[in-house]
């Protein structure tokens, strides 16, 4: 049995900040960290006291998380960065409401001695002889704790008290992760039973030490368990301090989502009974486990619900049929062609959560260049009179004085200049969308044109697919491009401008020009001419698409979104040359540009060279990050792979900033998860002057000082499929319709069953007794995954044992 834990969180905004600039304002962003893993940095919001970031993240965990921080800074592009405040979330905190935390937190002052992070190694004995009892402790070792020098390192020792007595171990000077493997006995003094306390300091000669974390064990564990392992460090206790809103506040949204994962085998159930419901009656289905979903569902639940459901079916192969099922129970109760898949149904989730899933690729090919071109040239557009800014207009050159005829007619030009090639792209990538695709549409606009054949609606049909393509997927991928893994970084101010209005340009081409011309947005007008012309482009490219022959569906069951030799994540980094062992300096890092897949991470100098190395991805063994310290460099991480021979190789990459380091830090661990023989721990720093720069080891073969990371990645459309986690999710769901289905199928059926009282109904007797056989079938499902849980569990406790982390 495994456990599977992720955590969404969304950044919303800020509110109150206080100013750090002589402008009276800031420039502020958020870091969010995970423990001591550092998993996303919003976008920095320009002489704002206000900002709105939006900004959401899924990050899957270890088991032994502990707590979340997010960490306000004001940007200085010339000295360093101020810390405006911090919020500090316990697990505990997180899990109080199982909805999960959504409100304002208030940002607290960020205290050195509150500052602690990392884990201490202790082996404990209560020993006992004709003097008395006595403690032992064995001090072995310490990891990732925080840098207190301005070097990046520390100078670390442990003080050990037990009642009135204290020891210290020696110091060991400039390392993170110190090892000093010794004893400290102390003996028991009369009085009632002591607690232990260890605690780390960093040695200073000037000044007084800086306070590192502590541990603590009450005398019963001492006595019953004395503590061995890996133990979290903690900050000294102390009453919350809250700023009263002094340093401003956070609007977070923060949830955590653990499940217990059983054997596959008691998944296949529930499994069958959704591959059934999926390939019966749509539109006389009320008691399938889809159904009832569809019917508990709602929010952002039916968001990942529906992504569920989707990676569940493609896993099976019957993504087309899922699709297709929920589309004409959809379509079958709408009435009002204009209102068809406006609504967020569990159809249109789960069509707009499957395009993302089996079409990012075809999304980067498609968009990726212009979008690049955008956020490179940084051209002012802009055909709102209300907002035009003619001081900006420099940027565009006038043979006269600027005015906004002249901004119109130059941002008329530079917004056809854009749409062109994505228009011109789009219509003719009919041969690169993929199959499935093509189907799940085909399949769409057949259901949707026996609905409604009248000749009055035929755009419907090919309104239902614009709809989702360019309203669903291309036009929210331009708007925010980061969301979509199209760029690293979002928008500033004016390229955000400039994509909002492009976005509303691909808006009305897929609307199929309906109400061009009509709303508050006039100043549009001016593009009404290129719209048109690639409205009926669109429509010739809607006819292609669906041209697809039905049997190039995939039958069988897919093991990954996307085929393993896709590439999945690509552009330039700096990669360290190989050298022997030796110093290395900042110049041995060359820029390289690189691909990855599920089958290879390869390298070359630019995109276009034939000359590529590569190294298989069968062959990681471990992907981490790089102390800052090693090299003197920021946001480098390392690749650790194994030859054939069994010896390890490092290499190291430099990213630009830390959210392009945490994207490819996840796509390679995901690339690799599968890999046997994963490293448990690794080293942080490099081996140079003939040591290791984090635990100042000599042996370059010395065990890794620190634990891997490999259970940390971002949630993304590069997921792997998990069909058991996603049942799970599934069961979880319909737990919570239960007793609705219970009542609605079976309890109320006992009143009166006869076929008079069923035709009164106004149903159909044979149809009644249809749902009730599929109600009572789903409930006897339910309760064999319910007894299969509650037979775990006791085996799960007895196996975790409370108290030390384990590596």
């Amino acid at each position: 049995m495994a456990k599977s834990s992720s955590l969404n969180v969304r950044v919303v905004e800020g509110r109150a900040l206080p100013a750090k600039d002589v402008s009276g304002s800031s420039d502020p962003y958020c870091i969010v960290k995970v423990d001591d893993e550092v998993v996303a940095r919003t976008a920095t919001i320009w002489r704002s006291l206000s900002p709105f970031w939006g900004e959401e993240y899924t990050v899957h965990l270890p088991l032994d998380f502990h707590h979340l921080a997010f960490y306000v800074l004001d940007e200085d592009t010339v000295g360093h960065d101020d810390i405006i405040g911090k919020i500090s979330l316990s697990r505990e905190a997180i899990t109080a409401d199982p909805r999960g935390i959504d409100s304002w937190i208030n940002l607290s002052h960020v205290d050195p001695d509150a500052e602690v992070q990392g884990e201490i190694c202790l082996a404990v004995q209560m020993l006992e002889d004709v003097r008395g009892r006595c403690l032992r402790c064995h001090v072995l070792q310490a990891r990732d704790l925080a840098p207190r020098d301005i070097s990046g390192t520390s100078d670390p020792f442990a003080r050990v008290f037990w009642g009135s007595q204290s020891l210290e171990t020696s110091t060991i000077k400039k390392t993170r992760f110190p090892h000093w493997d010794e004893v400290l006995e102390l003996r028991e003094m009369p009085g009632p039973p002591s607690p232990l306390r260890v605690e780390l300091w960093d040695w200073d000669m000037v000044g007084k030490n800086d306070f590192l974390g502590m541990v603590e064990f009450p005398p019963q564990v001492l006595q019953q368990n004395p503590p061995n392992g890996w133990f979290h460090l903690l900050p000294f206790p102390r009453a919350e301090e809250d700023s009263g809103g002094s340093l401003g506040a956070l609007r977070l949204k923060v949830r955590l989502t653990e499940d217990r994962v059983l054997p596959s085998q008691y998944y296949q159930p529930l499994r069958e009974l959704l591959m059934e419901s999926v390939l019966g009656p749509a539109e006389e289905d009320a008691a399938s486990p889809l159904a009832v979903l569809e019917e508990l569902t709602s929010g952002d639940c039916r968001q990942e619900l529906a992504t569920k459901l989707v990676k569940l079916f493609l896993g099976q192969g019957l993504a087309g049929p899922f699709l297709d099922y929920l589309t004409r129970r959809e379509v079958a109760r709408t009435t009002d062609p204009n209102t068809l898949f406006r609504s967020n149904s569990l159809a249109s989730k789960s069509m707009e959560q499957f395009l993302k899933l089996v079409g990012m690729p075809y999304l980067h090919e498609v968009l990726r260049p212009v979008i690049n071109r955008v956020f490179e040239e940084k051209k002012y557009m802009e055909l709102d009179p209300c907002k035009m800014d003619l001081g900006r207009t420099r940027r565009i050159s006038f043979k006269g004085a600027p005015s906004e005829e002249h901004v119109r007619e130059a941002s008329l030009g530079l917004l056809t200049g854009y749409l062109g090639p994505i228009m011109d792209t789009i219509v003719g990538s009919v041969g690169r969308c993929p199959p499935a695709i093509r189907l799940a549409f085909k399949q769409l606009r057949q259901c949707v044109e026996e609905r409604f054949p009248q000749a009055e609606h035929k755009d419907v049909k090919n309104l239902a697919i614009s709809g989702f393509l360019f309203l669903r997927f291309f036009a929210p991928a331009i708007l925010t491009p980061k969301l979509f893994d199209l760029r690293d970084q979002h928008a500033d101010p004016q390229t955000r401008r400039s994509l909002l209005l492009l976005a509303k340009a691909v808006q009305s081409i897929g609307n199929l020009g309906q109400q061009l011309g009509q709303g508050k947005e006039l100043w549009m007008a001016p593009l009404h001419p290129f719209l048109l012309q690639s409205i009926s482009r669109v429509r010739d490219f809607l006819d292609q698409l669906v041209d697809v022959d039905g049997k190039e569906e995939p039958g069988g069951p897919a093991r990954a979104l996307v085929p393993p030799s896709v590439t999945v994540r690509e552009g330039y980094l700096l990669k360290r040359k190989e050298e022997p062992a030796g110093l290395a300096t900042r110049f041995a890092f060359k820029k390289r540009y690189f691909q990855l897949s599920g089958e290879m991470l390869s390298y070359s100098r630019s995109p276009e060279c034939q000359t590529r190395s590569s190294m298989p991805v069968s062959h990681i063994r471990a992907v981490e990050r790089v102390d800052e310290g090693a090299f003197q460099l920021p946001h480098v991480m390392q690749v650790v792979t194994q030859d054939g021979v069994g010896a390890l190789h490092t290499t190291y990459l430099q990213c630009k900033n830390v959210n392009e380091l945490n994207q490819w830090l996840s796509a390679l661990r995901k690339a690799s998860a599968p890999n046997p023989d994963k490293l448990a721990a690794w080293h942080p720093g490099a081996f140079r002057s003939a040591h290791w720069t984090c635990c100042l080891q000599a042996e370059r073969s010395a065990a890794g000082c620190s634990r891997t990371h490999s259970a940390v990645t971002l949630g993304d459309w590069s997921d792997p499929l998990d069909p058991d986690a996603e049942t799970q999710m599934v069961y979880r769901q319909l737990l919570l319709g239960r007793d609705r289905l219970r009542m609605k199928f079976l309890e109320d059926s006992t009143l009166d069953t006869t076929p008079e009282a069923d035709t009164e109904k106004g149903a159909c007797p044979a149809a009644l007794a249809h749902q009730r056989e599929a109600a009572a079938r789903l409930l006897e499902v339910l309760a064999d995954l319910d007894q299969a849980h509650e037979e775990f569990q006791p085996q799960e406790q007895r196996k975790v044992a409370p108290g030390p982390l384990r590596p």
